[in-house]
């Protein structure tokens, strides 16, 4: 075949592809306060799922909800597995006072090497447990 027998070749068509947005990975945060002292900083066990592809660190917040003002703090720790041990953060320990129990947010981000965060989770717990 010619050029000249199929004269719609000549033409280049280009087919626009259109990016579908990835859906947000399912970053999540589990841990439980169950042999957590109270007023201490011994931070739970944590498990983690479906860390961002890229994670080298994870930056780790604790916020007590009843009294947001208190800053527990945290600490930012390299990304080695999804099972982190108990007592890796530092931190200000839960310490509600006598006889009351106090909802805990903690909070974590997955950097990037440049500290940029690929994803954030978060897990609620009431302590004492």
């Amino acid at each position: 075949m010619t050029r000249t027998s199929l004269p719609w070749l000549s033409a280049i068509v280009v087919i626009g592809i259109v990016a579908m947005p990835v859906p947000a990975e399912a970053f999540t945060l589990k841990f439980s306060w169950a042999g957590v002292p109270a007023c201490q900083a011994a931070s739970p066990a944590f498990e983690l799922s479906d860390v961002p592809s890229g994670t080298k660190r994870l930056r780790f917040n604790m916020t007590d909800l009843d009294v947001p003002s208190f800053k527990h703090g945290g600490s930012t720790i390299a990304y080695e597995s999804n099972a982190v041990k108990r007592g890796a953060i530092t931190y200000v320990g839960p310490c509600p006072p006598d006889g009351q129990h106090h909802q805990y947010r903690w909070t974590v981000d997955a950097l990037d090497p440049l500290g940029k965060v690929l994803g954030t989770a978060t897990a609620t717990g009431t302590f004492p447990p």
